[in-house]
């Protein structure tokens, strides 16, 4: 397969689904170029992780418009005015280091919330970027996404069996949240064979459904890491991301 409707952003080195201003759906190394995911060993609050990143792309040689991809922690699931006020803070550094303009943004994310022992303030976790390597399989990133359709002028009114948490729900809105890995996956122009991590996020039971929604669909063949936490808007219950990076570090 090849990139489907992606949009190249060359300063950076990747091309990028095009998703709402806040984040893009996912990311793809452009010929030439890879990716490399860093983690923190520590969460840090927002202005000090933006600050550490750019001290770090800086040491590596990296431009700073090489930041593809960032996986967030924040204290408790926003309503829906409070997130849009967090991403306009969260898009002004972006649009500072001359990635985005504020409207259209190349940069995919994750931001969840811990049940146990959250942030006090809106953290980084991890972050990818890219850098000058020619690869056979190039890295990619796919986005975090709910069981809700984005873009909408809400999300409550576009959601996935909203309210109900009975086993039989919980596997609709995982359904539904696979299928939009899988969308997302095909406009990258990769499938779950490539991926190298994948991610659910939730603090409900996954494991009515596990079998036949996550590993027979071949979701989980490295493995499925379950983060013990929350999507990041009230009322959604289950979230996933994936990823493919042959290259991964503690910082």
């Amino acid at each position: 397969m090849t990139p489907q409707d992606t949009t190249l952003f060359a300063p950076g080195g990747y091309r990028y689904v095009p998703g709402v201003f806040q984040y893009s759906a996912g990311v793809i190394a452009a010929p030439g170029f890879d990716l490399v995911r860093a983690r923190f060993r520590d969460n840090l609050p927002l202005a000090e992780g933006f600050a550490r990143i750019e001290a770090f792309l800086k040491q590596q040689g990296r431009p700073l418009t090489s930041f593809c991809a960032c996986e967030l922690r924040s204290p408790a699931p926003f309503d829906e005015a409070g997130f849009r006020a967090f991403n306009r803070l969260y898009v002004e550094t972006l649009k500072r280091w001359g990635i985005t303009d504020g409207e259209i943004n190349p940069v995919a994310r994750t931001n969840v919330c811990p049940e146990i022992d959250p942030p006090a303030e809106p953290s980084f976790h991890a972050f990818t970027f890219t850098v000058e390597r020619p690869a056979e399989r190039p890295g990619f990133v796919v986005a975090g996404s709910g069981e809700s359709v984005e873009g909408k002028a809400n999300y409550r009114d576009h959601t996935v069996r909203l309210g109900d948490l009975s086993p039989d729900g919980m596997r609709e809105k995982a359904h539904y949240v696979l299928g939009e890995m899988e969308r997302r996956l095909s406009r990258l122009g990769v499938s779950w064979t490539g991926t190298s991590a994948v991610q659910a996020y939730t603090i409900h039971d996954i494991h009515p459904f596990l079998a036949d929604e996550v590993v027979r669909r071949g979701a989980a063949r490295s493995g499925l890491t379950w983060h013990y936490t929350r999507p990041p808007i009230v009322d959604l219950e289950f979230e996933m991301d994936c990823r493919g990076v042959a290259l991964e570090m503690l910082v």
